[in-house]
């Protein structure tokens, strides 16, 4: 098998293409999440902290060393603020597709439950009686 017939039988695979799929609208859902944080979420939160954007909430842990307008050494901060915003976005990530994935499993488990069909009922007396003359008159 060649090479280029060999990749497009793998390309091919539904589970590959699939994957494909969830890659890119997993991408897309992460630039909306993010989006929402910065945008809609965090200005709220930076207000009521009295800082202008959330993100640029940090710790200086060292003063940036300056000769004149130039910076010799720069400042070594620790940016909290960018930091609670990444686990913001990762918890509503998660929580949506914890959600979504539970919908799913819901759904599987419904399929999975759909009633068997019924056997067919069992025959009466006067049934079986009939069954057994008409049985001995084909007999003779």
């Amino acid at each position: 098998m060649s090479f280029k017939s060999e990749l497009k039988e793998f390309l091919m695979r539904g589970s590959v293409v699939d994957m494909a799929v969830g890659i890119v609208i997993g991408a897309a859902f992460g630039k909306i999440v993010t989006s929402f944080v910065n945008d809609i979420l965090m200005p709220p939160i930076a207000l009521l902290f009295g800082q202008g954007q959330f993100s640029e909430l940090k710790l200086v842990l060292r003063e940036a060393v300056m000769n004149g307008v130039d910076v010799v050494t720069p400042a070594i901060t620790w940016n909290y603020g960018a930091f609670i915003q990444s686990v913001i976005d990762f918890l509503i990530i998660g929580i949506s597709i914890f959600f979504v994935i539970k919908a799913m499993n819901s759904m599987k488990r419904k399929k999975k439950e759909a009633p068997a069909p019924e056997a067919a009922p069992k025959p009466t007396k006067e049934e079986l009686l009939l069954t057994e003359i008409r049985d001995l008159l084909k007999n003779k």
